[in-house]
């Protein structure tokens, strides 16, 4: 057997360079690029190992400069998405709080099932020198580190404490990012002194491997059972979820739907498998749905739910289908999704393998006229909706809703709109009409603040790695923008132009909505100086002393500021277009009034009440809360 002498470091280098993802046609490499903070721990492994080839041969696995670890691994869930999950990033983090901070970003390539290769670095496997700078020391079980911590927000995770393990331990990497059943943050902790450990490494380990993704058919009885339950449906509906995105089946489902005439409702993940003009496109269903979707799933008799995961916004916490006898036909590549709300006809495959078999079967089936005629009046009736939302007010401070418009009219219909949390992910999921497969990229599985500018960084990336040269167009809160804004300086260093719209609205808005609904009167959810008498911030002037425009132009980027007043939404638009004309990066940063909302479409989410309280809005929300927890069915189909 042939081998090279290489360190641990070096071998998983030019290992990771070499695996490549194959989807029926489409061959592409897996882990085209690493992002890394380099300190005690990957500085002389995986640091020097990149260096190395960066002297050599410096297409093997480019190195991208991060400034925030959590942000790194956004930056890879971004990527991943825009490349439908066939390829992703590896980030590296330094012993300790470089690794620790990479938890967050973990948990949300898990929740997401979106593939991100994580590679903290550890403690000495030795031992030799113990406790070294940034250890953790629990005395009831000392070989407990920060990297155990990944364990419970990896799909896979290993700890290669020899050298000689790296190969099992890589090789059953690559089979978990590449399984979209099973994807997720992977992890493989590297102790700094393996890292530089030396090694002979067979030179079979360092060849090329295809890495095929599994696309599998639905068995014969599931389709069969399936078939059966739709065929015998009165009020079908479908649920489109992000699994649609990720296996290319758009157009599997716009033809099964033309055919049928079943209507559609997304996820969050699920948007853009339908075009928002499309007759049988109802828009966002749940929590954060339009009223043309909750109102057909609400009465629907199957539910057929296309990979998805059945969050509680895309239930409305359980309380969207109210069909005493509605039946659940779940269609999945993971088993674990397929069974939920006890459905007894689960079909465990691709969804557009599956979606292109149910067409070719319910040939000569089609929705009553009654229920098609249903679905075109809910549908007109919303779209009058959001044509009214989305409309400018003149007001001198804007709502979200024509903010949301005014960005829409001036972007291309091919752009990416990017967001994760605060009120802006409901509002896009009721108004923004999606025009392009990969044209609406909100996480909302774990809807985490701050993944804005780091995915939005990240999906840019990918497309230019795709030879794609459409806009990303980020929208950001105050509030998330203020906890991870610092990969502005990575798109500066390496002249990646993504649009950024930053709405301030002097706080947390959604949060302060949510707490309004709950009996807490916004409490600690407005941006003020403390009032140091009430010991409180509910009273204080607004804090207008901080300047997010200037803290984005500190980065290097262009800042167009819209000052409020009639012409603001207008002014608005005409910054997008300038944007868009531009090479570089561009935020524009406008005021709106946090108390305007999105029209209301009619779904619910559970967050309890206080039982007891002194408080008269809490005991009046209790009150309503109760009377919304009967709407709560078992979903059991």
């Amino acid at each position: 057997m042939t081998t090279r002498r290489m360190t641990v470091g070096q071998a998983l280098v030019e290992f990771l360079a070499h695996q490549y993802t194959v989807d029926g046609g489409i061959r592409e490499r897996t882990i085209p690029g690493i992002l890394g903070i380099f300190g005690h721990g990957n500085v002389a492994g995986l640091g020097q190992a990149l260096k190395q080839y960066n002297v050599t041969d410096p297409t093997l696995l480019p190195y991208h400069q991060a400034r925030n670890e959590q942000a790194m691994v956004h930056q890879a869930v971004g990527f991943a998405r825009m490349h439908r999950r066939r390829a992703t990033l590896a980030a590296t983090a330094s012993v300790g709080p470089g690794a620790a901070n990479m938890l967050t970003g973990a948990a949300l390539a898990t929740a997401n099932r979106m593939p991100a290769l994580l590679l903290p670095s550890d403690t000495f496997a030795t031992r030799v020198a113990d406790p070294v700078l940034q250890q953790l020391e629990l005395p009831h079980d000392i070989g407990l580190q920060v990297t155990d911590a990944f364990r419970p927000l990896s799909r896979f995770f290993d700890r290669v404490q020899r050298p000689e393990q790296l190969y099992s331990i890589a090789l059953a990497a690559m089979r978990v990012l590449t399984d979209p059943a099973e994807t997720g943050a992977v992890t493989i902790a590297l102790p700094e002194d393996v890292q530089a450990e030396a090694v002979d490494v067979p030179v079979e380990f360092l060849q090329d491997r295809d890495w095929h993704i599994r696309r599998p058919a639905p068995e014969k009885w599931a389709l069969k059972s399936a078939l059966s339950a739709i065929r015998g449906a009165r009020k079908p509906f479908i649920i489109a979820g992000g699994g649609v995105i990720y296996s290319g089946a758009e157009e599997s489902l716009r033809r099964l739907v033309e055919l049928t005439g079943i209507p559609v409702g997304t996820s969050q993940a699920g948007g853009g498998s339908l075009a928002w003009d499309h007759p049988q496109y109802l828009g966002g269903v749940g929590a954060t749905g339009t009223t043309a979707a909750n109102r057909l799933a609400a009465e629907a008799d199957v539910v057929i739910g296309i990979g998805t995961r059945y969050s509680d916004f895309t239930t409305a916490s359980r309380s969207a289908f109210q069909n005493p006898d509605v039946t659940f036909v779940n269609i999945n590549i993971a088993s674990f999704d397929a069974y939920k709300h006890g459905s007894q006809l689960p079909v465990i495959a691709d969804a557009g393998v599956t979606l292109d078999a149910l067409r070719e079967a319910l040939d000569g089936y089609r929705v009553s006229p009654e229920h098609a005629a249903r679905v075109a009046v809910e549908k007109r009736a919303w779209d009058a909706i959001a044509d009214s939302a989305l409309s400018p007010t003149g007001a001198e401070l804007p709502g979200q809703p024509e903010i949301i418009g005014a960005i829409q009219a001036a972007s291309d219909p091919r752009d990416v709109v990017v967001q994760a949390a605060g009120s802006l992910p409901g509002d896009l999921h009721k108004l923004w009409r999606v025009r392009d497969p990969l044209g609406y990229h909100v996480e909302y599985a774990f809807s985490c603040m701050g993944y804005e500018i780091a995915g939005g960084l990240g999906a840019k990336r990918g497309l230019l790695a795709l030879g794609d040269d459409r806009d990303v167009i980020v929208m950001v809160g105050d509030g998330s923008y203020l906890m991870l804004h610092s990969e502005l300086a990575t798109a500066v260093a390496e002249g990646i132009k993504i649009i950024l719209v930053l709405i301030q609205n002097e706080g947390y808005a959604s949060i302060g909505h949510l707490s309004e609904s709950t009996g807490s009167d916004r409490f600690g959810t407005r941006y003020r100086y403390l009032d140091k008498g009430a010991r409180n911030f509910e009273s204080g002037e607004l804090l207008t002393a901080v300047d997010l425009a200037a803290n984005a132009r500190s980065y290097g980027i262009d800042v167009v500021e819209i000052r409020p007043g009639a012409r603001a939404v207008e002014q608005l638009s005409a910054a997008i277009k300038a944007a868009k004309t531009s090479t570089t990066s561009t935020l524009i940063h406008i005021n709106s009034d946090p108390f305007v909302y999105a029209p209301d479409g009619e779904g619910w989410w559970d967050v309890p009440v206080a039982q007891v309280s002194e408080l008269e809005s809490t005991r009046q929300a209790r009150a309503e809360y109760v009377e919304q927890q009967k709407m709560q069915r078992p979903l059991l189909g």
